[in-house]
């Protein structure tokens, strides 16, 4: 048997041009970044985002002075990358990075131009972004499709990503968006569709969590988050999410699987807040008012707490929620008003003993309140343990409404109060309070006032 001669046992040995490449470039990485945290690397940064699009940063702390921008038009595909050692500090007004796009198609292909296709999928993933001025923000998009955001963290900024103008196939997953002065998640006046949110923590953001306000949303999903703490106790009042189409629509929304809570002790605090009055021409759509009432959203299998408001509806349409779990919430665990097609079903409204140790006492009064809502089911709910209201689950000029097969117990005052229901059904409703007597009030569970054409199976003057 012959061995192989060792003239013919290769190893890989890099060519001088290629070994000159890599060292020039360690060489023009180590000249232009310093990374820190004192000298000035946004003109370096700046420099190499414009070499090609395809930065990755090594461990440092990288401080800006003025925003960086990744031009697609210029560039094409552009990713801005690390590993999750490197951090920019935003020391100038703005967002440290802006990714701008031209795309101003719909999310379809035959909307596509080549240049979309070009630009398609600008990546930002692996970073800290910190802000260092009173008008930092972290990034802020426009123009783009399939802008793609994950493993980043951004705290101490004005808002953390602010999407504006029109956008398309956002992903924000895995991030961190915390203690930021503004919003953490900022969809502000924009036209955006398709936009998944998953994985995420987003608290302690004094202007609210995810908030939409105005423009066109559309396919907003919001899935596995953390939602926390997302009010200003000394601000105006916000949201952990809140969806406001005052000027614009937002619909289409699903909100899946997220814990949302904090803090009541915040003036006006709410999980989640829809307020659905929007802005359309169509006379059709608004049906005779001076707004329309958008909606289409889907809330399903959260769990809520620790707020003045766990879920606010106003002027909305077609809003379903189901498999929820709410307590603590100390106005009300749920409002809605001013709305049609709201289906409440299978959630579990609650007073569980052992948060008694947060020490609130009774201070949370939690129930459910519906005023002028119609074409509405409330039905296979559990509410337990409402204190402090004159009904724990109170209707209010509803019609059409159907409230069926609910357990309502252990309530302070009625457990079910209907006023001025017209063309609805009230039946199978489990309505009892087997406190110790010391501790129930006076009256009916079931109290019907003015109200026609319905069906009520019970007579109003059930006793405890």
């Amino acid at each position: 048997m012959r061995s192989v001669p060792h003239a013919r046992r290769r190893s890989f040995r890099p060519s001088l041009p290629l070994l000159a490449l890599l060292a020039l470039t360690t060489v023009l990485t180590a000249q232009t970044l310093v990374g820190d945290g004192q000298a000035d690397d946004t003109a370096a940064l700046q420099k190499l985002v414009d070499a090609g699009g395809s930065v990755s940063l090594p461990k440092g702390r990288y401080r800006l002075t003025k925003t960086v921008t990744v031009d697609l038009t210029k560039l094409g595909a552009a990713a801005l990358s690390a590993d999750g050692t490197a951090t920019l500090i935003m020391a100038g007004p703005g967002p440290a990075l802006r990714i701008v796009g031209t795309h101003g198609g719909t999310a379809a292909p035959r909307s596509f131009k080549p240049e979309t296709w070009a630009q398609r999928t600008p990546a930002v993933q692996g970073l800290e972004i910190l802000g260092a001025h009173a008008e930092a923000d972290g990034i802020e998009a426009t123009g783009t499709m399939q802008l793609t955001l994950s493993r980043l963290t951004i705290r101490e900024c004005r808002h953390g990503i602010h999407l504006t103008e029109r956008n398309r196939n956002v992903v924000v997953a895995d991030c961190h968006l915390y203690r930021n002065r503004g919003v953490g998640l900022f969809l502000d006046k924009v036209n955006l569709h398709q936009t998944n949110v998953t994985g995420c923590h987003i608290s302690y953001n004094l202007g609210g969590g995810i908030v939409a306000v105005g423009g066109e949303v559309r396919n907003l999903h919001v899935g596995t988050c953390d939602i926390e703490a997302n009010h200003d106790e000394n601000g105006p009042p916000s949201a952990n999410v809140l969806l406001d189409s005052t000027g614009g629509s937002i619909a289409e929304v699903a909100i899946t699987g997220c814990t949302l809570q904090h803090t009541h002790k915040a003036p006006g605090s709410a999980n989640i807040r829809i307020l659905g009055a929007g802005n359309d021409p169509s006379l059709l759509r608004r049906e005779g008012r001076a707004h329309t009432r958008e909606g289409h959203v889907t809330i399903v299998g959260n769990v809520f707490s620790d707020v003045q408001v766990n879920v606010e509806i106003r002027q909305a349409r077609g809003v379903t929620l189901s498999a929820n779990t709410f307590w603590e919430g100390f106005a009300h665990d749920l409002v809605v008003e001013d709305s049609q097609n709201v289906v409440i079903t299978g959630n579990n409204f609650d007073r569980n003993p052992r948060y008694l140790v947060n020490g609130n006492g009774l201070a949370e009064k939690n129930g459910v309140r519906l005023r002028r809502v119609a074409d509405s089911a409330f039905s296979g709910n559990v509410v337990v343990g409402v204190h402090g209201h004159e009904a724990a689950v109170d209707v209010e000029d509803g019609a059409r409404l159907r409230i069926t097969d609910n357990s309502i117990l252990d309530c302070d005052g009625a457990a079910l109060r209907l006023t001025r229901l017209s063309r609805s059904l009230v039946s199978g409703n489990l309505l009892r309070d087997d406190r110790p007597d010391a501790c129930r009030a006076l009256g009916s569970l079931l109290v019907v006032r003015e109200g026609e054409a319905n069906r009520i199976e019970a007579e109003p003057t059930i006793a405890r």
